[in-house]
């Protein structure tokens, strides 16, 4: 990870980042961070090497398709969108801070960023969340309460991404982790390429809930 040129470094200040510098940021394949969850500033990022998920290579594991298949559970899309991004900064490590999630609410409300839920027994026990420009999915984070969870409510994203008609699924990094669920690793280059495509189609990421 490097630290993008146009690094905007605040002061100590609560107020959200700006809506249209997050827009604009993203629309350049940049993106904000804090350096920890009490770190009153952020800084804007990027990536020589991008994590992408092709959408329509994503694929999970038998065992993971049984879950979803059989374990009773129900999701939806734009729930509890704070609920989500809450539970994604509750960790040691995080670069989620308090001024990070004011701005991501801020892009929530303006219909800029979305959630993914899931549930059992009307618990909330997994989710992730990102932002949508055009026909791009952002995605920033994601956690589970119970085991193998995550990896469903990463299905789900998937399955909406592609019902959805979105062209690029942009996840910052290639993990090993994500590898499982066909994660690349590409170049800035090929990155700019695939972001300036996306942009010119249009989707949305809203839904209703639904029940599995």
């Amino acid at each position: 990870m490097t630290e993008a040129k146009k690094d905007r470094s605040a002061a100590a200040d609560p107020d959200p980042i700006p809506l249209e510098a997050l827009l604009e940021g993203y629309a350049k394949g940049i993106f904000p961070m804090a350096r920890s969850r009490n770190d009153p500033g952020y800084h804007w990022y990027t990536a020589e090497r991008r994590g992408v998920i092709p959408i329509e290579k994503f694929h999970v594991s038998r065992k993971v398709r049984r879950l979803i298949r059989n374990k009773p559970h129900r999701w939806s899309i734009n729930e509890d969108f704070r609920g989500v991004i809450n539970a994604c900064a509750d960790r040691e490590t995080t670069w989620i801070s308090d001024r990070i999630i004011g701005s991501f609410v801020q892009l929530h409300q303006a219909g800029h960023a979305h959630s993914v839920e899931v549930y059992r027994e009307e618990k909330l026990v997994a989710g992730l969340y990102g932002v949508t420009l055009r026909a791009a999915f952002f995605a920033e984070s994601i956690f589970q309460r119970e085991p193998e969870m995550g990896k469903v409510a990463l299905y789900y994203c998937y399955k909406n991404l592609k019902e959805k008609g979105f062209r690029l699924w942009d996840v910052q990094f290639f993990t090993p982790h994500l590898a499982q669920f066909g994660c690349e690793e590409i170049d800035a280059g090929d990155y700019d390429k695939r972001l300036s495509r996306a942009m010119s189609y249009s989707a949305r990421f809203d839904g209703q809930a639904r029940s599995l």
